[in-house]
């Protein structure tokens, strides 16, 4: 299947998805979002997927969020538009947040908007050194979507997730990184081979467990104590029951690397 806004590629087990539209510091439009769902579907349901990366186009940007002037264009017509591209663009979200396969934001650049949202979202984060994060929303008149007022707000708590909505300010990469919003801030030159090396790691590993223990994480933001140890103990449990637990315990007694299929 092929894309318009979109690339994708899988190689070794790790999906590669580059929104590519750089000319529109890759801001996604509906069709765009409309792509995002098709590919986060096709990436939650092919087995052979084991990790995912998602990045932009170019060097300038990861994603600059919804595109402005489509919004411009449509600007009589503003709501059902809206309405149409969160349908779709939330959809992509659910996907990637309860796929098994672990999602690695890939940050090139300026993230903004809807890109922010992207990264929020992510599993996993690794940022360029010049990479630029800003809400925007507010800075035209919108508030926050794709996931942003969920998930900033369990990773920068509510008052700095209130601040970078209200006040529209800047993080650097090393800010963001400080902030808890990205995992890991490395150099131009080092970017495509530390993403890489991740990516690749992550499809070598045992799938099923980080399906569960995304999950876990997940579900455990809004449940008690004792619920989530209880879903803990049914997740460890049919876990037991993989192969790549067997592998791994195996592995261990003798004192080897596992082989996980991924099953």
């Amino acid at each position: 299947m092929t894309y318009e806004t979109l690339n994708f590629a899988l190689r070794d087990g790790v999906a590669w998805i580059t929104i590519d539209r750089p000319a529109q510091f890759n801001a996604l439009t509906l069709a765009a979002m409309r792509e995002l769902q098709a590919v986060a579907a096709r990436c939650s349901t092919d087995d052979g997927v084991r990790a995912v990366v998602l990045t932009g186009a170019g060097d300038k940007a990861f994603c600059a969020g919804g595109d402005v002037g489509a919004f411009a264009e449509n600007a009589d017509a503003l709501p059902p538009l809206l309405t149409e591209m969160t349908a779709s663009f939330h959809l992509a979200i659910s996907r990637f947040s309860w796929m098994r396969a672990p999602l690695i934001a890939a940050v090139n650049g300026v993230a903004a908007g809807a890109g922010v949202s992207l990264v929020a979202a992510a599993d996993l984060v690794i940022a360029v050194e010049g990479a630029k994060f800003t809400s925007a929303y507010t800075q035209i008149g919108l508030t926050p979507d794709g996931s942003s007022s969920y998930f900033l707000s369990r990773i920068l708590g509510p008052r700095r997730a209130l601040e970078f909505y209200l006040t529209n300010r800047t993080l650097t990469a090393r800010e963001a990184l400080e902030w808890g919003l990205v995992n890991r801030v490395v150099a131009a030159a080092e970017f495509h081979d530390a993403v890489t090396k991740l990516a690749r790691q992550l499809a070598a590993g045992p799938t099923r467990a980080y399906g569960g223990a995304k999950k876990l994480v997940q579900m455990g933001m809004n449940d008690t104590l004792e619920s989530q140890m209880e879903r803990e103990t049914r997740m460890i449990v049919g876990m037991g029951a993989t192969a790549d637990a067997r592998e791994g315990v195996r592995a261990f007694i003798e004192k080897r690397r596992p082989h996980f299929a991924g099953s």
